[in-house]
């Protein structure tokens, strides 16, 4: 049974990486939770289909913090969806969600950004500054192409094979031109030997810039300050929720959490008895 289940496992990560377009970082943690769990799932078939109880595997990864958890068990509905949809029926057992506190990651403020460009090299800065020009993931930007970025609009290939267009500031063109005319990149904007340069690199490339102006930051905190900024100054939700390459509009709410006084002062703005000088007491 473990050797079949292996088998549509391989088929499964293939597929996240051809169709659905996965990062290797994100097909890699499927991997590891799907073969963990296999090792400690009971396993029963019963009549036509089989129940996959996932209470000892639960046991084995209670120590974990619950948005851990949550990632691994989601990993293994989605392989099991895979294998209902592929007709090896699976019934999942001791499946309830787990709870997990909805955080975000805190922004960098534009004067450390730009202090921290202050010191950065060519590759360097162009790292950073499609980053948060862009609102790229890290996943994107390791793949961008040359021919994907026009004079006033770069096009991004994102999640599940996604695109979209987003507008291209005039000043990062100017540094792109400037980079390319001093490195000879073939294919994808940034590369080593021929290659796209991998996730991992471009990660530690934004935390050496950083890291000198002493601040930890990470390029996802950079998509943050990114829709932070474009929220902050009026962008339509709608809009960023587009740039961002969100699925629904709901997670952009979550990732671009507003705060109290914008709220006010947008309601302010929008509510048409705000702009009505008498309270509703006197009309």
């Amino acid at each position: 049974m473990k050797k079949l289940l292996n088998k549509y496992k391989i088929e499964f990560l293939t597929h996240l990486e051809n169709l659905r377009g996965y990062s290797d970082l994100t097909i890699k943690s499927y991997d590891e939770a799907i073969t963990e769990a296999l090792w400690h799932v009971e396993i029963v078939e019963e009549n036509a289909h089989f129940i996959f109880n996932l209470m000892p595997y639960r046991i084995k990864i209670a120590h974990l913090n619950p948005k851990t958890i949550s990632k691994k068990l989601s990993a293994i509905r989605t392989f099991v969806k895979y294998l209902n949809d592929n007709d090896f029926k699976v019934v999942l057992k001791a499946d309830n969600s787990v709870k997990v506190a909805k955080t975000l990651p805190k922004p960098i403020s534009h004067k450390h950004i730009l202090e921290a460009l202050e010191y950065a090299e060519v590759e360097e800065k162009l790292v950073v500054v499609l980053l948060y020009t862009l609102g790229l993931r890290i996943s994107e930007l390791s793949g961008l192409k040359i021919d994907e970025i026009s004079e006033e609009w770069t096009r991004v290939l994102g999640k599940g094979n996604k695109q979209r267009d987003i507008p291209l500031m005039h000043s990062t063109k100017l540094l792109l031109d400037k980079y390319l005319t001093e490195n000879t990149p073939i294919k994808f904007i940034f590369e080593r030997n021929g290659e796209k340069l991998s996730e991992n690199s471009l990660r530690y490339i934004v935390t050496k810039v950083f890291k000198r102006v002493a601040i930890k930051a990470t390029p996802h905190q950079l998509r943050h300050s990114y829709a932070t900024a474009l929220l902050n100054n009026s962008a339509r939700i709608s809009d960023v929720s587009e740039l961002l390459g969100h699925s629904s509009m709901a997670t952009t709410q979550i990732y671009t959490k507003l705060g109290s006084a914008l709220k006010q002062q947008n309601y302010n703005k929008a509510h048409p008895l705000c702009s009505v000088e008498e309270s509703i007491g006197d009309v």
